[in-house]
């Protein structure tokens, strides 16, 4: 009976996510439920759930949430990046797929500047995605390239997902950035390599543009102008961690301070600016929080009911190979992405998965930037990928579902390879 309280937990938050639910009340909901008509638990179960939640108000880490998506959306709503993906554009375009390479590179930067998925992917679909049809680009390089690019928020520090991760493993986020660069720069390399070699073999996928307007010397000069402002942002964020000098907490205060001082340097600086990211940072680490409670409230009743021990016996005794483990834990984690994202993922399968983890004496760092690889693929799956309906809302009548469908599978068939390569090699994690 226990085996199938687990079973029809998960059975039931699937459905109620497929019929449009809230993912928090979707999650508390099924707790609910489960434990009013599980005789052995009851809705006492939940006389533990205050307590859990105050935890959760006193996580000093959690803090670096809204302060990370505030540096973000000050960022993107003062154009420092919208520049910056212009030039960096105009410098590459004369290569054959260079533009995409261009969208690729921004798309790291804005990754280590900003994290926050939507910004990144809805920008690059209203700047980049008519230039490069403008100039013959494939219609299924350009999405492709934008979707993925605008995902790499997800595994390049500083990373929501890589702070939710070491929150619920318990391990620290700093040493999480730092083995999260190794991998992240792998992961580009691979997204430049196959735009570069797409370009080579088939010229009419990603032409070169002969755009001779401005002198070469005045384009280096503006790319170069134009990213230097969230550069300095990163090294002073991720140098103040990888350093030792702040915590990622402590780290996030200076990002945010950063981001208002760059837009004052910058001359970009607005009280609206100031509202607007202040406004939507209360949104998105609302719905953040709201879904962590209804995640406690479902790992509560799951442990409660025993589900959880069964799990952890039925790997430790009955398969008691960690291989098999992992490989059962990482296709589990990319089936799901199909159908949830990153969050439900987090706060729900991981907790499941870390006694195991621990039981097997897998190092828990290796396992969570493998988890952190795989998340960042349920933004780009369909048919619930969120980069694919940001892109198609930006982009409107400009591109069809089936061309982003068609563009992201090889991009999706790279961060697979990513996840293998990290591992049968697992010491690109310890490149810092």
């Amino acid at each position: 009976m226990t085996e199938m309280i687990g079973i029809y937990m998960f059975i039931g938050a699937l459905i109620l996510l497929l019929l449009g639910f809230p993912v928090a009340f979707a999650f508390g909901t099924v707790a609910i439920i489960v434990a009013y008509f599980t005789p052995d638990l009851g809705l006492e179960v939940f006389n533990l759930l205050p307590f859990r939640i105050y935890g959760i108000m006193q996580n000093f880490t959690l803090i670096a949430v809204p302060l990370f998506i505030f540096m973000g959306l000050v960022l993107e709503k003062s154009k420092i990046a919208e520049n910056m993906l212009v030039s960096v554009g105009e410098l590459f375009g004369n290569i054959r797929g260079g533009l995409a390479v261009s969208t690729v590179i921004v798309g790291a930067v804005l990754a280590a500047s900003t994290g926050i998925v939507g910004a990144s992917v809805v920008m690059m679909s209203v700047i980049s995605l008519p230039i490069m049809i403008k100039y013959g680009y494939s219609k299924k390089l350009a999405t492709g390239t934008i979707a993925a690019s605008g995902t790499l928020g997800q595994i390049i520090p500083p990373s929501i997902v890589l702070i939710i991760i070491g929150d619920v493993m318990s391990i620290s986020v700093g040493d999480l950035f730092k083995a999260a660069v190794g991998p992240s720069l792998v992961l580009v390399g691979f997204y430049i390599a196959y735009i570069l070699i797409l370009s080579f073999i088939n010229p009419s996928v990603a032409p070169a543009i002969k755009d001779n307007s401005k002198p070469r010397s005045q384009v280096v000069k503006e790319a170069i102008v134009s990213i230097i402002p969230p550069m300095i942002l990163i090294v002073a964020v991720l140098g103040s961690i990888f350093f030792g000098i702040a915590s990622p907490t402590e780290s996030a205060a200076i990002g945010a301070l950063g981001a208002i001082i760059l837009t004052i340097v910058t001359k970009t600086f607005k009280f609206e600016t100031l509202k607007y990211a202040s406004i939507e940072t209360v949104k998105l680490t609302g719905m953040i929080f709201m879904i962590l409670i209804g995640a406690t409230a479902f790992s509560l009743v799951f442990n409660e009911s025993g589900a959880a021990d069964l799990v952890l016996e039925f790997f430790e005794e009955d398969v008691g190979n960690q291989w098999i483990f992992i490989a059962t834990a990482m296709i589990t984690i990319f089936l799901l992405g199909f159908f949830v994202d990153f969050l439900e993922i987090s706060f729900i399968v991981l907790p499941i998965l870390v006694p195991i983890v621990e039981s097997f004496n897998i190092d828990p760092i290796w396992f969570a930037i493998l988890v952190a690889m795989n998340l960042q693929a349920s933004f780009l799956t369909p048919p619930f990928g969120f980069a694919l309906f940001y892109l198609k809302g930006a982009a409107g009548d400009k591109v069809s579902t089936s061309d982003i469908y068609k563009g992201v599978l090889p991009f999706i068939a790279l961060q697979i390879l990513t996840l293998f390569v990290l591992i049968f090699y697992p010491d690109i994690i310890n490149i810092f």
